[in-house]
C-alpha cells in the first residue's frame, strides 16, 4: 500500500510535494517542542509538587525557593513574548512559499493545445478544440473488471485514453452537463471541479511521458467510483500522428 505521493509529472506537483515536506519539518519541530513543554509542566507542577507535599517538606526556605522558581516560569514576560513571536515567524515562513505555489497553480500561459473535458454520469467526454474543420471528440468509459487484460488496473482503465503531448503548454477546459464532477489527476497536481453551466480552466505542462491515472473526486452519484481518468502522454510527433488519424476517421 502506497502512503506517499505519486511520482510528479508537472512542475506544479513537484512544488506541492516540496511544500508538503517543508511543512512536515515544521510539524516535527513543533511536536517535539510542545511535547517537551507538556512533560516539563507535568513534572514540575505535577509530580514534583505532589511529591513534595507527600513527604511534607519541613524546610520552609526550600519550599519558598521552589515557589520563586515556579513564579518565574508562570509569569515570565519575556517568555510570553517569545512564544508569541515564534508561531508568527513560522506562519510567515509557511505563507511565503504557499502564496508562490498558489500563484503558479493559477497562472495561465498562452496554450499551444486546448482540450475540453465534460463530465457526465458516469463517464468523461474529451474534445480537442483547436481544429477548425473537424474536431477530435470521444467519450471515455471505464473498462469493466471482466474485460480487463493482464496488467491493466482495476477501476482505472478506460476504453479511450486522453492523449496529450509532452513539454507542451496545454489548457484544459472543464465543465459538466448534469451534476458536479471533479477532474483530478494526482501526478499532475490537478483537481478541478466540473460545474454545470460553468467553464473552469487549468494549465498543464507535462514534463515526462507515460500513462497517468485519476478519478472523479466529487461525490456525483451511485457510480461515482466508476468514472476514472487515464491520460497518455507521448512525444509531440506521435501525438500529431494520433490527431491526424482521428481526424481522418472522423471524416469517414
Amino acid at each position: 500500500m502506497r502512503i506517499n505521493f505519486q511520482d510528479p509529472a508537472t512542475g506544479v506537483m513537484e512544488g506541492i510535494i516540496d511544500f508538503h515536506h517543508d511543512i512536515q519539518f515544521y510539524l516535527i519541530i513543533i511536536v517535539i517542542f510542545v511535547s517537551w513543554m507538556l512533560f516539563s509542566l507535568i513534572y514540575d507542577f505535577g509530580i514534583k509538587l505532589y511529591v513534595n507535599k507527600a513527604i511534607k517538606v519541613e524546610d520552609t526556605l526550600q519550599a519558598r525557593k521552589y515557589s520563586l522558581i515556579t513564579n518565574k516560569v508562570t509569569h515570565g514576560t519575556i517568555l510570553e513574548i517569545v512564544w508569541t513571536l515564534i508561531p508568527v515567524i513560522i506562519l510567515v515562513a509557511i505563507a511565503v512559499p504557499s502564496f508562490a505555489l498558489l500563484y503558479s497553480i493559477d497562472e495561465i500561459v498562452e496554450p499551444t493545445l486546448t482540450v475540453k473535458v465534460t463530465g457526465h454520469q458516469w463517464y468523461w467526454s474529451y474534445e480537442y478544440t483547436d481544429y477548425e474543420d473537424n474536431k477530435v471528440m470521444f467519450d471515455s468509459y471505464m473498462i469493466p473488471e471482466n474485460d480487463l487484460k493482464v496488467g491493466e488496473l482495476r477501476l482505472l482503465e478506460v476504453d479511450r485514453r486522453l492523449w496529450l503531448p509532452v513539454n507542451t503548454y496545454t489548457r484544459v477546459l472543464i465543465t459538466s452537463v448534469d451534476v458536479l464532477h471533479s477532474w483530478a489527476v494526482p501526478a499532475f497536481g490537478i483537481k478541478m471541479d466540473a460545474v454545470p453551466g460553468r467553464l473552469n480552466q487549468v494549465s498543464l505542462f507535462i514534463k515526462r511521458e507515460g500513462v497517468f491515472y485519476g478519478q472523479c473526486s466529487e461525490i456525483c452519484g451511485v457510480n461515482h467510483g466508476f468514472m476514472p481518468i487515464a491520460v497518455k502522454v507521448v512525444g509531440l510527433d506521435l501525438f500529431n500522428l494520433w490527431v491526424v488519424s482521428n481526424l481522418i476517421n472522423s471524416t469517414i
